[in-house]
């Protein structure tokens, strides 16, 4: 089993040309172009992530990112198999391309800016509601508060002082901004995730 990632990202004509740069600079670490991720029309992109239980965080580190720099994307997550890999991953295929990028079609109708499908109606039906919850304050997330997030779950063993270190903040000040972020919800939620699609995925 497998994961792809399929985004946009909202309102690129409003932003300035820096944020193509800024996207290759965040999605570099996460495997090679074009095999595992690529940038097409413009604003587009997709991701594979081979072990589907990193597929939650990776989406929420890339929302993260893109809010530090005042910018967002609209992201689905298919789950499933990869039956066709090409050079290319906009060119591969299996159900996990085909649940990304249906779902994706969704999303703006939905108005929503993340969600999954992994092809069992109560896993994400139960799924895509914690979402829109968690959504709730994720998609207003500010420069300060979305920094926090992205080096937080990057660098998952600092301390809050040493997150601090990084920052150029004090700790008193990473505290309010964990806090204010609701990162402690977030990563509750993401191994919750983590449980429930082992168990899906489980043979």
């Amino acid at each position: 089993m497998t994961s792809v990632i399929t985004a946009d990202i909202i309102g690129s004509r409003q932003q300035s040309e820096h944020w193509v740069n800024n996207l290759k600079k965040i999605l570099a670490p996460l495997g090679n172009t074009p095999s595992q991720w690529e940038i097409y029309r413009g604003d587009e992109f997709q991701i594979e992530v081979t072990n589907p239980e990193d597929a939650l965080l990776t989406a929420i580190l890339i929302k993260a990112q893109l809010r530090a720099i005042k910018s967002d994307a609209r992201m689905s997550i298919g789950f499933g198999d990869k039956t066709h890999n090409a050079e290319r991953i906009s060119e591969s295929n299996g159900s996990a391309f085909i649940h990304s990028g249906e779902l994706f079609e969704t999303l703006k109708k939905q108005k929503v800016t993340l969600a999954l499908r992994t092809g069992s109606t109560d896993f994400d039906e139960k799924f895509n509601l914690m979402l829109q919850l968690a959504l709730t304050f994720m998609d207003s997330w500010l420069v300060q508060s979305a920094e926090f997030v992205a080096l937080a779950i990057e660098n998952p063993t600092l301390s809050q002082e040493e997150l601090g270190q990084k920052l150029g903040i004090n700790q008193a000040a990473v505290s309010r901004r964990q806090k204010r972020a609701q990162f402690d919800l977030v990563m509750n939620l993401d191994r919750y995730f983590r449980t429930q699609i082992k168990q899906l995925t489980a043979p």
